[in-house]
């Protein structure tokens, strides 16, 4: 169970910094690391919530995934866990990088 945690902190810290490099420089400063922890949380919960991760791909292979739809709910549920306001399009670059963090490990 340890290893798991172990496994799973340094593949989000992998995360982060993979965003942190994904991030435009202007976005990149509005916001700090313990900011995408969160939002690599958000999105985890955000996946399993929607049902997103049940989804059938299509004849291609690919699933249809509305990164505006999911970067507007986490600036919502950061909102209302008082956790901060930020805004959805700065967040569509986060949830690009973390999608795009996820392909490159497959």
């Amino acid at each position: 169970m340890e290893e798991d945690f172990l496994e799973q902190a340094q593949d989000d810290l992998r995360t982060v910094e993979f965003i942190r490099a994904y991030l435009p420089q202007e976005v990149k400063e509005r916001f700090s690391d313990d900011d995408l922890f969160y939002f690599i949380d958000l999105l985890a919960e955000y996946y399993v919530e929607s049902g997103l991760l049940e989804q059938e791909p299509d004849a291609d292979g690919y699933v249809d995934i509305d990164t505006e739809a999911i970067a507007k709910a986490i600036a919502e549920k950061a909102r209302k866990d008082k956790y901060g306001d930020f805004s959805p399009e700065d967040l569509i670059w986060v949830v690009q990088g973390e999608l795009e963090y996820g392909e490159q490990e497959e």
